[in-house]
């Protein structure tokens, strides 16, 4: 049954990677048709095609590596010279001679001018006004973030955080040694402090030690902090208040870090430290968020992903030393899809009631898309900020031309950076590799080591 749990996991983050990416495409494709532009294809993937349907000019379709998408627009770049003159003449233009690179900027050139109908074709991407071209690139970010919003906004204020609140759900009968490994009380087991207390299921703590407390966390630092102290504990019962008095009792317990796992000292071994504990366990309920805390938890995401993203290239590189090294891998470093994926595995596959697991599925999905938003904005081409970069730098050298009166310039060949382009291609191909092995071989668990 868990096994099936983790690979129903595994599929919908599958199904939610595939809407992300359709969303992303869709964001390009609708400014593009409305600012007259010729799309012949909207694809959801790479390589071979799975399946397609023609509607109007477009092609729609499925194809068989499901690691992103594309529209394919009529005139991405301005017509080579060479197509130009070949066209003038009635002829078809050669291919350029040279390196391996001039090829590569020949060959991009020529599925270009392949989408153009003539020198004179208006229903090009180049010839757009620079702010519509910035708007088609930018679409695609844009749509992924306003999906993340969305997400948050159905995780915080649809389905709500799980909160400890300041209830009392049930109180123990008795104190048993962290030694044992019994679960019942037994006739010399010392009484917990909160049944000695008087503290019954359905209180609500108001207060403890003369401060007050808005959460469970505060009363439990309090009550942690003073083993063997008489303390006084206020709790609402039955529309009135009422103060007892709880002696916590005093039992060593293990250091953990944010993970949860031991801290080890300078012998190896796990530190301690004493603790008061009364026996209350709270009761945990969804406390719903105000409407506007999705945006503002994909806004706080943002940043925290684009302090990873500038870093990437030595995150990536630390990630490979895991591989060799086979130590701990950062948990709040970069995945590849296959990560995503065994995360969202593990959390179809917890022990939680549903609703649990429904939210941890959210919040994955809604950070992924937070990751294509800002990853999408790096100015580097092939990615979308490298397509926006490219239309503002034509912008400016039309203002400077305009400025000082000189003739408009020639529209910005971007093929000229395709051996740019070829670099960053294969250097993002090699850190997804990397990436995808270590998810293979030494992955992030969602419950540590």
């Amino acid at each position: 049954m868990e096994t099936l749990a983790f690979v129903i996991g595994v599929v919908l983050m599958a199904v939610g990677v595939a809407v992300s990416i359709a969303l992303h495409e869709l964001g390009h494709l609708w400014p593009a048709k409305k600012f007259g532009v010729r799309v012949g294809q909207y694809m959801i993937g790479f390589g071979p095609t799975l399946w397609s349907r023609r509607i109007g000019e477009t092609e729609y379709g499925f194809k068989a590596i499901p690691l992103g998408g594309y529209i394919s627009m009529a005139g991405m770049y301005p017509p080579s010279p060479r197509q130009l003159a070949a066209a003038s003449a009635g002829q078809r233009a050669g291919r350029a001679g040279g390196g391996f690179f001039a090829t590569m900027v020949q060959d991009a050139r020529a599925a270009n001018d392949e989408t153009l109908l003539s020198e004179d074709d208006d229903r090009v991407f180049y010839k757009l006004a620079v702010w519509k071209r910035v708007v088609i690139m930018l679409g695609g970010p844009i749509m992924n973030l306003l999906f993340a919003m969305v997400l948050f906004a159905i995780l915080l204020s649809g389905i709500g955080v799980q909160t400890a609140t300041t209830t009392v759900s049930s109180v123990s009968e008795c104190i048993i040694p962290a030694s044992s490994e019994r679960t019942e009380c037994e006739a010399s087991d010392p009484a917990a402090p909160a049944a000695a207390a008087g503290i019954r299921p359905g209180d609500v703590i108001v207060a403890v030690d003369g401060e007050s407390v808005a959460t469970f966390a505060d009363a439990a630092a309090i009550i942690q902090s003073s083993p063997g102290q008489a303390i006084a504990i206020t709790v609402q019962r039955d529309g009135g208040e009422q103060t007892l008095t709880l002696t916590p009792v005093a039992t060593e317990q293990t250091v953990t870090d944010e993970r949860g796992n031991p801290v080890l000292g300078e012998d190896g071994e796990p530190q301690t430290e004493e603790v008061g504990i009364a026996g209350i366990r709270q009761e945990v309920a969804y406390l719903r968020a105000p409407i506007w805390a999705g945006p503002q938890a994909a806004i706080e995401n943002t940043a925290a992903v684009a302090g990873i993203i500038w870093q990437l290239p030595v995150k990536v590189w630390e990630t490979g030393v895991t591989l060799v090294t086979g130590a701990e891998r950062d948990p709040n470093g970069p995945l590849s899809i296959v990560g995503a994926g065994v995360i969202a595995g593990e959390v179809a596959a917890a022990e939680a009631p549903v609703l649990n697991r429904l939210a941890g599925f959210l919040s994955l999905l809604a950070s992924l898309n937070i990751a294509l938003f800002v990853f999408n904005l790096i100015p580097l081409l092939p990615l979308d900020g490298g397509h926006v970069a490219v239309a503002l730098w034509d912008g400016i050298k039309r203002t400077w031309a305009k400025l000082f009166h000189r003739p408009p310039p020639k529209p910005v060949d971007a093929t000229k950076l395709v051996p740019v382009t070829f670099v960053v291609v294969i250097a993002l191909i090699t850190m997804g590799g990397v990436l995808i092995l270590a998810d293979i071989i030494n992955p992030v668990s969602l419950f540590g080591p």
